[in-house]
């Protein structure tokens, strides 16, 4: 079980840092690699999707082997509530859904897990939040673009909302400008490339560049 103290950690270091990296790693091994190469760039929050290879082993034992250090480790593409409870047991501390599924929210609930559903219109985001989610994902982010934040925060202004799908080097600023709490990144953070080239210099280059945007959007924001 996830204690309450832990939930609000880990919650602080996705808002904190404005990141969630989004990895199809092949294995524990690679994932580790990978995990440490995202945290010396500043990402701590490391989604796992469960399209990965052996995705509930590999959960396993990367959090195992991380328990000590600065990362949270989650699974995504979950899409019911018992494959939720199960990584949750594997050791995943937060879940991400494509789609809306009040089962997946309660079950996170009931192991006070960070709970990360998928929703697209008005009324999937609003249903989503007053379900119980900690952060609604909305995708696919790719066509809405920005805009689409800022219209939905109008007036829902206290949703947490992230955008996956669309998010890059180009678009993160104007996603954390138009109200986005954190980004959600796959291939754009963690290229097919510098994972078949174990570039993790790479990858940890990349990953300062985002946080360092989002920084930047932050403080414009602001002023």
């Amino acid at each position: 079980m996830i204690t309450v103290q832990r939930k609000g950690r880990n919650l602080h270091f996705m808002l904190e840092t404005g990141m969630i990296a989004v990895i199809r790693a092949q294995s524990s091994e690679q994932l580790k690699d990978v995990v440490y190469a995202l945290r010396d760039g500043g990402v701590k929050a490391i989604e796992v999707t469960m399209t990965t290879p052996n995705a509930l082993d590999v959960i396993h034992e990367v959090s195992s082997k991380m328990k000590d250090e600065e990362a949270v480790i989650g699974v995504g593409t979950v899409l019911d509530p018992e494959t939720a409870r199960a990584a949750i047991l594997a050791g995943a501390e937060y879940v991400v859904s494509p789609t809306l599924n009040r089962g997946v929210i309660e079950m996170c609930r009931r192991y006070t897990a960070i709970c990360i559903p998928g929703a697209y219109t008005p009324t999937e985001i609003l249903t989503a939040w007053e379900a119980g989610a900690d952060i609604v994902k909305v995708f696919p982010a790719t066509t809405l673009g920005p805009g689409y934040f800022k219209d939905i925060l109008g007036p829902l202004p206290q949703i947490r909302m992230s955008p996956t799908g669309g998010v890059s080097l180009e678009t993160a600023k104007d996603f954390i400008k138009a109200g986005a709490c954190c980004l959600a990144v796959g291939g754009n953070l963690v290229s097919k490339k510098a994972l078949a080239e174990k570039n993790w210099k790479s990858i940890t280059d990349t990953a300062k560049q985002f946080i360092e945007l989002i920084k930047e959007a932050r403080e414009e924001k602001k002023g």
